[in-house]
């Protein structure tokens, strides 16, 4: 192992979490909670936990519970995807249960009830959402979806999508008044500080080191260098993560690549405006477009003010952290991926087509979009705001074409000293089944001693098999 004769030793903990968003903050209260005596640290570079993906302003708010997202059933007949993430989205919903039960966590501080509705346009996609309906309807984790293709009834559960629109236009939707608008920057501060880990904030990770006793994290602070050593390392940094798992030498990401996706919304907080639209309306997303592209219009509340808020907009930045580097990417790119990389965008023109014409798009065409889901809307209401940036996760195929995922994957090394997790949405809503995996993978003594059936009991939507073996 390198050393770095400036650098300052912190010592040494049984967990060392990176970043310190919605991800760390999960897994830290989870085993806060499983193995109080242990000592669990994290590192994070701002001065603040939830500055980038977790913070309310860098993602839509929405608790993925698949009422309303189209891109989870392309086959309208196969609700498999949208069961999975219903699923998940229920233990996610049982664990802050359990921790609120406890007074750790108030959930009035950062959870909100909003119906969540889909919202489509034309003959084709009224006979897509009748027939998605139909098949969620026989699932009892969708008990109560509706579907309407009334104007009238449209109107009560949306007056705004319908106002101004012709009468004739054909407007067909579905309604779920279980959807949750969540504040995970909240959240994420709740768990951090419920959890009992130690935070040090300023501390950027510059690279990780396995050797005979643990692993060694290296960075830089304000006091100049620093080294501390994990039992277990979990590298929970965005889009950072794929670069540290790199130089940590993870072979299990070899030929993973990441690809930048930003993104901007229109927001208002008119009253008048916000006070008639008490809905998240999702639609379908235009051909071509990342998963991370659905259209969606959102009721948020944020730090006890209430907004509404359209998009997303493709925004091009090679940062892979909205606080990042324009280098980002490129320090991501090795020969292992390069062919991963290219293929997926040879293989992906569709989407290449629609984000060059999301970036040239002029600002009322932009608005023209809003005013699809929102027909009386005024340019004077709203202002463009900078959402987070991801990092689209891409991985070798068949004959190591890359392919594009959607949603999040979670990686380990061999030994289970070190995971990460890379990828996107739905990745917040579904962070305690995704958590609760990583402990059973990199903890097995302790998930076989006793962890799982604490778990089970705090958690009865854990299932005995499949997304958790």
């Amino acid at each position: 192992m390198r050393k770095h004769p400036s650098a300052h030793d912190l010592g040494s903990a049984d967990v060392v979490l990176i970043g310190a968003g919605i991800m760390s903050a999960t897994l830290a209260s989870l085993i806060g909670r499983l193995q109080p005596d242990w000592d669990i640290v994290i590192l994070e570079r701002a001065d603040a936990a939830a500055t980038e993906s977790s913070d309310p302003w860098n993602n839509a708010g929405t608790g993925h519970s698949g009422f309303c997202e189209l891109n989870y059933m392309p086959d309208p007949s196969d609700g498999s995807k949208a069961e999975t993430i219903a699923a998940q989205f229920v233990v996610t919903r049982q664990w802050w249960t359990h921790l609120a039960e406890r007074g750790l966590i108030t959930p009035d501080a950062f959870l909100r009830s909003v119906p969540h509705m889909t919202v489509v346009f034309g003959d084709d996609d009224r006979a897509y959402l009748r027939a998605r309906h139909r098949t969620l309807s026989a699932s009892p984790l969708f008990d109560g979806l509706e579907f309407s293709d009334s104007p009238d009834q449209i109107a009560r559960w949306a007056p705004l999508v319908v106002d101004g629109r012709e009468p004739d236009a054909v407007v067909a939707a579905t309604r779920h008044t279980s959807g949750t608008d969540v504040d995970f920057g909240c959240l994420t501060r709740q768990l951090i500080d419920s959890s009992g880990a130690r935070m040090l904030t300023g501390h950027t990770v510059t690279g990780i080191e396995r050797d005979a006793d643990g692993v060694v994290v290296r960075g830089a602070c304000a006091d100049g260098r620093f080294t501390i050593r994990g039992g277990h390392v979990f590298v929970g940094a965005g889009g950072q993560a794929l670069r540290l798992l790199q130089r940590a030498k993870v072979d299990e990401v070899r030929g993973y690549g990441v690809l930048p996706v930003g993104a901007a919304f229109l927001r208002t907080a008119r009253p008048d405006v916000v006070g008639a639209h008490e809905a998240k309306v999702y639609g379908q997303a235009p051909i071509g477009a990342p998963p991370m592209s659905v259209p969606h219009l959102d009721r948020r509340t944020v730090d006890g003010r209430d907004y509404l808020m359209f998009g997303p907009y493709a925004t091009f930045s090679t940062k892979l952290l909205k606080n990042g580097r324009f280098t980002d990417f490129f320090a991501t790119v090795r020969p292992s991926n390069l062919w991963t990389l290219v293929t997926a965008a040879a293989s992906n023109l569709a989407l290449v087509r629609f984000l060059l014409t999301e970036l040239i798009a002029s600002p009322a065409k932009r608005f023209a979009q809003l005013t699809r889901y929102l027909p009386t809307a005024l340019p004077t209401d709203w202002e463009t705001i900078t959402a987070g940036q991801r990092a689209q996760l891409v991985t070798p195929g068949p004959r190591e074409i890359g392919v594009l995922q959607q949603g999040t994957e979670l990686v380990s090394s061999a030994d289970h000293r070190i995971s990460g997790l890379l990828g996107a949405s739905p990745g917040a809503s579904t962070a305690v089944p995704i958590m609760v995996e990583l402990v059973q993978r990199c903890f097995a003594t302790e998930w076989s001693g006793g962890w799982r059936d604490e778990l089970t009991t705090a958690m009865p939507g854990l299932p005995a098999s499949g997304w958790i073996a």
